[in-house]
């Protein structure tokens, strides 16, 4: 088979230009356009290690390098190490990606999926990422107690929650909790096309970050929550009492 050693180089070049650009995006770096290019030229160059014969060390090693520099030029010093993280992080990912598709078709179309697919599966992964890291610093842990019962919940702070009581102005954390009673509360919520009323308790004792939280509620939840495991939503304006 005929090896195209310019476009085979300018695959490479690409590829380390879109996990440069994607280790970018997910960590919020302000490298700009030229540094990234920049280092992905370097990297490029690393396809001449194919061409030489080492040990398996040897070329770890160099490999290494390679990518060391590559974040250095393209980055700099600061957070190295959650640079080159990242890094490989995209290219192992990518590098499953190519390992697991059928690439023996004609060569030309084999180099448009490349880029293609890998274009978009990097574009997956940085707006998974970027939505993740917007989650996490809204995650609490929530202890509840409930007749003399704690529930140890992981709560998901929604900035769009509202929901209070309107009878004494009690804000209301909805929870995924299984629990029996003879004194519920019936508050009415409305929302975006959708109106109906929750069933809720007034808890012995609420303790989110080490802080109670006084005057709220507990409502039950009708569904299971699909937030990334979280059991109990935090209305907003708890975060004012947690800082």
């Amino acid at each position: 088979m005929k090896v195209y050693y310019e476009v085979i180089y300018c695959l490479n070049f690409l590829l380390d230009f879109m996990i440069l650009f994607g280790t970018k995006r997910i960590l919020k770096r302000k490298a700009n356009c030229f540094r990234l290019l920049l280092g992905s030229l370097i990297g490029s160059f690393s396809i001449i290690l194919l061409f030489i014969k080492m040990s398996s060390f040897q070329l770890l090693f160099f490999k290494l390098c390679f990518s060391s520099l590559m974040i250095l030029i393209s980055f700099g010093f600061s957070s190295f190490f959650s640079n080159l993280g990242v890094f490989y992080m995209i290219s192992f990912l990518l590098g499953g990606f190519f390992y697991g598709m059928d690439l023996s078709f004609h060569p030309l179309s084999s180099y448009l999926f490349l880029i293609i697919g890998s274009i978009l599966l990097v574009s997956i992964l940085v707006l998974s990422f970027l939505k993740y890291k917007e989650i996490i610093p809204n995650k609490y842990m929530v202890f509840i107690t409930i007749k003399k019962k704690t529930y140890i919940l992981e709560g998901l702070l929604d900035t769009g929650n509202h929901l209070v009581s309107p009878y004494h102005g009690e804000s209301i954390i909805l929870a995924d909790i299984n629990i029996s009673s003879k004194k519920w509360i019936y508050v009415p919520y409305k929302a975006l096309n959708t109106s109906g009323v929750v069933c809720c308790i007034r808890p012995d004792k609420v303790i989110i970050n080490k802080k109670e939280i006084p005057h709220c509620l507990v409502g039950i939840a009708k569904d299971k929550f699909s937030l990334g495991g979280v059991q109990c939503i935090l209305p907003n304006c708890i975060k004012e009492r947690l800082c």
